[in-house]
């Protein structure tokens, strides 16, 4: 085997992506790049959003502070929000997000907001934003209704509203320096994440398929701990599969799947929000399964170094 620095693309937002290249970056032999998701409505991304006129900064921020140099202090500064005071529309925002938004409304370029903030922390990778377009998700349900942003998507199907169908409204376009950027990874991983907000909406923006297609070697998923609700009752890892694959136009050559299971009491947590350990389900022929156990805490979320090992298992034997 001869090693090689390899160019990797990974696809994503909210918690599930940074923590896959928390993991990632401490691999001296790949360089790594986040492709992220632009269409946050809610928190302090969506108030700066409505509020500014700015793009929702908190999926690129938590990337970028993900591959920071220093993330402990990173995250400490620039996640803490500020107090609340009276006569301010500050108040309550954290401070990495007032930051990237500054300095997009001072560059008048997200992108080059995103490479500025970049530098700042010394990170060990590139963040895309997949589009610098304003958007919102949409969703429609089995019972035919109908709602429209990331929160209200995510409150329906918690609430038991199946997703039958999703678009962009409007619909935009890939940004030009992430759609010449795609083509040059070796490889794309896929999550974890939100399903339908996180994940998704990425491969909705014009382009997108398109692009992904060209990635010379494999598309690997990793799918979630859990289901997001019982809008996805009966929602397996295979139905991921197949769902992105179709997305996508491409077949997905890899699944990361979790095999753990917590303490009794932690899922017995999680079932009053009506979510569930994913099940396995019915994978397509032709995706190969990397099975192991990468829940390891009382929280939902893999464990950085187990899930890093396992993509970069994949990778080498894949590309090396």
């Amino acid at each position: 085997m001869q090693l090689r620095t390899l160019n990797i693309g990974c696809f994503g937002g909210g918690t599930g992506l940074p923590s896959l290249l928390g993991g990632l970056k401490r691999n001296p032999w790949l360089s790594l790049n986040a492709v992220v998701t632009m269409f946050d409505s809610g928190g302090s991304s969506g108030v700066l959003r409505d509020e500014l006129g700015v793009l929702p900064p908190g999926d690129v921020l938590k990337c970028a502070l993900a591959l920071a140099r220093n993330e402990p202090e990173a995250r400490r500064v620039l996640l803490s929000r500020l107090p609340t005071l009276e006569h301010t529309r500050l108040a309550g925002h954290t401070g990495g997000n007032l930051l990237l938004s500054m300095m997009e409304r001072y560059s008048g370029d997200f992108l080059a907001a995103v490479d500025g903030l970049r530098s700042l922390l010394g990170c060990k990778g590139r963040v895309w934003p997949v589009s610098v377009e304003h958007a919102s998700v949409c969703a429609e349900y089995a019972d035919g209704s109908r709602t429209r942003g990331e929160v209200e998507v995510d409150a329906g199907q918690s609430a038991g509203h199946g997703i039958v169908r999703l678009w962009l409204e409007p619909e935009v376009p890939l940004h030009p320096a992430t759609a010449a950027a795609i083509p040059q990874f070796e490889a794309a991983i896929i999550g974890p994440g939100s399903f339908y907000t996180s994940l998704t909406p990425i491969f909705l923006v014009r382009g997108a398929p398109a692009a992904i297609r060209q990635v010379r070697g494999p598309v690997v998923l990793v799918t979630n701990l859990l289901t997001e609700g019982r809008g996805m009752t009966g929602f397996s890892a295979g139905t991921a599969v197949r769902t992105l694959a179709d997305t996508i136009g491409r077949a997905v050559d890899v699944l990361v799947f979790n095999t753990a299971r917590p303490s009794p009491e932690t899922l017995g947590r999680y079932q009053q929000e009506h979510k569930e350990p994913l099940e396995l389900g019915d994978v397509p022929a032709g995706c190969e399964v990397v099975a192991g156990e990468f829940w390891c805490g009382e929280i939902a979320r893999h464990d950085r170094r187990r899930l890093a090992q396992a993509v970069w298992a994949v990778l080498a034997r894949r590309l090396l």
